[in-house]
């Protein structure tokens, strides 16, 4: 056993302190116990004594008698004291931080240039000007190179899409991003914690069971599958919903008092629920940290080279009206066709009428045009209009039926709801022209299917008719419990259309 003194003391000398380090061995006549790290006083304040275990001759792969992993004497165990692992802040969350300090740094180190290159004599500033025209190659290499290292670091995070398999930049991985989304999701119940729908209430089961039928008919899906489903209805007027990238969903009443049947309710979900599941958070998060940091050089020339601050508080803005004009929104437009596209896909397997996608952008258009909101044109916007979304699920109706069909899915009604949609606004039309422009507007609120007034209390009832029945024996085998039948033609059973039109027509559901 080996007996370590630490003695530490002062020196006499005024000018500095002088640590001197002692060290004595004594020899143990007994062994005593094994102790790890025991701290005890000696008799100097200044010095502390430890006891440590002597070395151990066995072979780390041939233990000695009485060595084993149990503490006590004999065992030869050492045990040390550490401390909880701390969690690191997601990457996501510590860029959101600090990327208003980067502009602010930008700023003012264009601004420094700025006074620096004032404050310099008129010959010192043509020697510069003169220097740098001589070492312009080597400069110009120099930007060259960092182009090249830039290039390289963006293409060694580049990442496949799911489902799609398109290629993508992620600086940010998925684990980030399920960190943020729960931090998130935690943020979000706090601010709706009095707007919750309670789980009993019809809207709730609605989405409940709308979005669970997704996760079931879509679970050949990873990142569907590996994602536990969670809904939120909150009580609120906005048309709006999202889905985080955990898997929680918010549904917010105003959009279930807009859908006319659970056809558009399960794209409009399955739209959301793609946005998770293509991490399109953490792609457009990616694209918008590289702008950022690229934009920060621009940042730091327009502050150098103004005169002014005012001209370049001006110059900043324009560059960055630019940047969303050019990168983030177009990019966002990009993202959110994406998702319709995946939506509708899930929508098909999940044996809902993919007909009625384009139908509720029509809807939407016409809902808008009523209630008088000013329209933007497309580039100043983050979504697609209505009329293009409407346009983009139409011409990919006939991949999505094929899709439904290869599912086992029942058969579709031979009415076309878009048909129908479309005879039904028309005349609806030509009869308010005879009536007014009064006639005109009351007669749309009162027919139109997207009428909010008529949809809460039937649209609850008509998804929760359940009817149960054998399953189907080419339906998914892992099920054995009997497949429910939901009864979705709603709005279509509106004074618009005769009760003949719209015959009544389910979607197969597995869980």
């Amino acid at each position: 056993m080996a007996l370590l003194c630490v003695h530490l003391f002062r020196s006499s000398r005024p000018a500095h302190l002088t640590r001197t380090l002692q060290v004595c061995r004594q020899a143990a006549r007994k062994p005593p116990q094994v102790r790890a790290h025991t701290l005890f006083p000696c008799s100097n304040a200044r010095t502390a004594c430890f006891q440590t275990s002597p070395k151990r001759t066995t072979s780390p792969l041939h233990p000695g008698p009485g060595s084993g992993p149990g503490p006590g004497p004999g065992s030869g165990s050492v045990h040390f004291h550490t401390s909880a692992s701390a969690r690191a802040l997601p990457a996501p969350l510590i860029w959101l931080v600090i990327k208003p300090l980067q502009k602010l740094v930008a700023i003012i180190l264009g601004r420094s240039l700025r006074k620096w290159w004032v404050a310099l004599p008129a010959n010192r500033r043509q020697l510069m000007r003169e220097r740098t025209w001589q070492r312009r190659w080597h400069l110009a290499a120099g930007a060259g190179v960092a182009m090249v290292m830039v290039a390289l670091c963006l293409l060694t995070h580049l990442d496949e899409s799911p489902v799609t398999g398109r290629t993508r930049l992620l600086v940010f991985s998925r684990e980030n991003y399920m960190e943020l989304a729960a931090q998130t999701s935690e943020m979000y119940m706090e601010e709706f914690a009095e707007l919750l729908v309670p789980v009993t209430d019809p809207r709730h089961q609605v989405v409940e069971r709308v979005v669970q039928h997704l996760a079931q008919r879509n679970k050949d899906i990873p990142e569907v599958s590996d994602v536990t489903w969670t809904v939120h209805v909150v009580q609120s007027p906005n048309v709006n919903a999202f889905v985080l990238p955990n898997g929680q969903v918010f549904m917010f009443t105003g959009m279930l008092d807009t859908v006319a049947d659970v056809h558009q309710l399960t794209i409009i979900l399955g739209h959301e629920m793609a946005h998770a599941l293509l991490g399109h958070s953490a792609e457009q998060a990616s694209l918008s940290h590289v702008v950022d940091l690229l934009s920060l050089i621009l940042l730091t020339a327009i502050w150098a080279v103004c005169p002014r601050d005012s001209l370049a508080l001006l110059g900043q803005w324009v560059q960055e009206k630019l940047s969303q004009l050019m990168f983030s929104r177009p990019y966002s437009r990009k993202l959110e066709a994406e998702a319709d596209k995946v939506g509708l896909q899930l929508a098909a397997k999940a044996c809902a009428d993919v007909r009625a996608g384009p139908v509720f952008w029509q809807q939407m258009e016409i809902r808008d045009q009523l209630s008088g909101e000013p329209t933007f044109p497309e580039w100043l916007s983050t979504h697609p209009s209505h009329r293009n979304r409407f346009t983009q699920l139409d011409r990919l109706i006939p991949e999505a039926l094929e899709l439904r069909e290869s599912c086992v899915c029942p058969a579709l009604p031979a009415t076309d709801p878009r048909a129908v949609f479309s005879k039904s606004v028309r005349v609806l039309l030509e009869n308010a022209e005879n009536q007014g422009k009064g006639g005109q507007e009351g007669a749309l609120k009162h027919h139109l299917p997207h009428s909010p007034a008529s949809l809460p209390t039937g649209l609850p009832a008509a998804l929760l008719a359940q009817t149960a029945l054998p399953p189907s024996p080419n339906a998914d085998k892992e099920s054995t419990d009997p497949v429910p039948l939901v009864a979705s033609e709603l709005a279509f059973a509106a004074p618009v259309l005769a009760p003949s039109e719209g015959s009544q027509h389910t979607v197969q559901s597995t869980s």
